[in-house]
């Protein structure tokens, strides 16, 4: 079974709120035939769609190959949070890298949050960039932690946009019973991912980017220049950038072990009218400290788009409302009857240490996946980073290479069993509070 097709129609958008309310671009024909490139990305999502645009901005000619549409996957269902930081945090990385490689990374970081607002700003993105996410904790244990890595954050970064916040400033902010105090980030912030992937495509193509969608590529022969193969053509080029993240398959076994797709599902209710200030009283995003992450935000129509809730096989859940549902009524229970107008999934890639991938996977091929849910900014910066390390310039394409990515036990056949094993001890940990 292939996650391409296991969940979605072949080239249409999923029935989401992002899909009903984006700014659409005309369709781009399949490949036919042979054609010749310098470089041939793989994948329109964020990383792709940057990595294209960059290369075509530095006189390249690049060819981008999808097998559904612009922004079909993760890049266009997400929960649109661009938060600051790597995903795994600063004091982590430091125990994990050393404090030089962890300052690196950090630098890195905001260089991804950057890149996405300047973005914005040259290409007229209309994606709805709005300031603000918080980070909340439903005791006192993990809101003392939070409070302690925004201070972190301060005395060893230098970084002062982060709001501290007790459980009166909380709960007048996102007045839920569960939340019991956190932060609230100005220097991060959130927007509608699939108009923002849609923008990056516009910008592409007019920098000079061929894109061709309906065009899955099922082989790649690694040898220079490399060859592309797609159901009814193929592209010879110098260069290759795999940016497929969770729906690489097995284009490239060392990517596949070290990178495996989950599923993450959102919800959008009806609109709330006047009752949108019973679930957040300002237009930031939330992202609470449960190991399965619940995040959410108000849409411009004030509905509640919340996301919870993840699975491991290939198949959706028949019911996404019913499954996203049961966490967000934990969260707000009065919203335990409200109408849920959407309901959708996404496949994405996470990574063990949940830091994103960067590898050359042969001399002239590139990969960046693995982004592990914070992939708005990082896989933007990502794609960046490959177009620069082609053009010689690496060193920052080096720095995130060299964060360790192991594979997953066992292999394919075992590393799904295993992670939802783990996933069931870590959500079973939540509900108990320690």
């Amino acid at each position: 079974m292939n996650l391409l097709y296991s969940n979605d129609t072949q080239g249409e958008y999923p029935r989401s709120w992002y899909a009903a309310t984006a700014t659409p671009m005309d369709r781009f024909a399949p490949l036919r035939g042979e054609t010749r490139a310098d470089v041939c990305v793989v994948g329109a999502g964020y990383t792709g769609l940057s990595a294209a645009l960059h290369l075509a901005e530095a006189g390249f000619d690049v060819v981008l190959l999808d097998a559904h549409r612009i922004g079909f996957g993760a890049s266009g269902r997400n929960g649109g949070q661009l938060g600051s930081g790597q995903r795994m945090e600063q004091d982590a990385l430091e125990s994990l890298m050393g404090e030089p490689e962890a300052a690196k990374l950090w630098q890195l970081a905001e260089d991804a949050k950057a890149l996405v607002k300047d973005l914005i700003s040259k290409h007229d993105i209309a994606c709805d960039l709005k300031p603000g996410v918080a980070h909340t904790g439903s005791n006192t244990r993990e809101v003392a932690g939070l409070h302690a890595y925004g201070e972190h954050l301060r005395t060893r970064y230098g970084y002062d946009q982060i709001e501290m916040l007790d459980e009166e400033a909380c709960h007048a902010l996102c007045p839920s019973p569960d939340y019991k105090g956190g932060t609230l980030d100005w220097g991060a912030g959130h927007l509608h991912p699939l108009n923002y992937a849609l923008g990056l495509g516009h910008a592409a193509v007019k920098a000079g980017v061929r894109v061709f969608e309906d065009s899955p590529v099922h082989h790649i022969q690694e040898r220079r220049p490399t060859t592309v193969q797609t159901d009814k053509g193929r592209v010879v080029a110098e260069h290759v950038i795999l940016a497929c993240n969770g729906y690489l398959g097995n284009l490239n076994r060392k990517v596949a072990a070290r990178v495996m797709p989950i599923n993450n599902f959102i919800a959008a209710t009806e609109p709330l009218g006047d009752d949108a200030a019973r679930v957040l009283t300002k237009d930031v995003a939330v992202a609470d400290s449960k190991f399965v992450i619940n995040y959410f935000r108000l849409s411009g129509d004030k509905r509640l788009l919340f996301g919870g809730g993840e699975s491991y096989g290939y198949r959706f859940p028949a019911d996404i409302a019913a499954l996203v549902r049961k966490p967000m009524t934990q969260i707000y229970p009065h919203l335990a009857d409200i109408g849920i107008d959407y309901a959708w999934g996404g496949t994405l890639g996470i990574t063990m240490k949940r830091m994103p991938f960067l590898a050359r996977v042969a001399p002239n091929i590139l990969s960046a996946s693995g982004y592990s849910g914070h992939g708005v900014g990082t896989a933007t910066h990502a794609g960046q980073l490959m177009a620069l390390a082609i053009q010689g310039q690496a060193e920052g394409f080096d720095t995130m290479a060299r964060i360790p990515t192991p594979s997953f036990p066992g292999g394919s056949a075992l590393r799904s069993p295993l992670l939802v094993l783990a996933m069931t001890w870590f959500a079973m940990r939540d509900r108990l509070g320690f």
